[in-house]
């Protein structure tokens, strides 16, 4: 029986959750060219400070750096360009009607190659935290780890 290929990672944004509440997720394709697809393939990409918008009745990807291709010619593409999101319409109306809502934003969380080969990102709808919800997170995360660390002291 054939195994199913799982996804293979390629970059994420490991800040996001620490500065949003991601309400909904959604997954996206990326339009990209032959050249960046292969670069993805060699080498990670950034995607840190990256944020989506809306314009147009389109979603854009802005502000991901793809490295330029190493055996690429004049087909490299510009490594900062801006990239369009595939998105049903309903899904992108949805969006932008969120989006017109203070205080919400399109933030990307993963970029990874789904099992059929094709460069997926994983996008997500947050609300920006305040400096005390930050506080509150990771105050909470170490009583987590406290427990953890007593449980496991317990049982040795």
């Amino acid at each position: 029986m054939p195994t199913r290929r799982e996804r293979k990672t390629i970059a994420k944004n490991r800040s996001a959750r620490h500065e949003y509440f991601i309400e909904e997720t959604y997954e996206c394709g990326v339009a990209l060219t032959g050249t960046e697809v292969k670069s993805l393939r060699e080498r990670a990409c950034q995607i840190t400070d990256t944020f989506a918008l809306i314009r147009g009745g389109e979603c854009w990807l802005v502000g991901v750096h793809i490295h330029p291709y190493s055996h690429g010619t004049i087909f490299n593409r510009d490594p900062e360009r801006r990239r369009k999101l595939l998105l049903h319409r309903k899904e992108i109306d949805h969006l932008d009607e969120k989006l017109r809502t203070r205080g919400y934003a399109l933030v990307p969380l993963e970029l990874y190659f789904d099992a059929n080969g094709r460069v997926k990102l994983l996008l997500g709808l947050g609300r920006g935290k305040k400096l005390y919800d930050k506080r509150e997170d990771m105050a909470k995360r170490d009583m987590q780890r406290e427990i953890e660390r007593a449980l496991k002291e317990r049982y040795r």
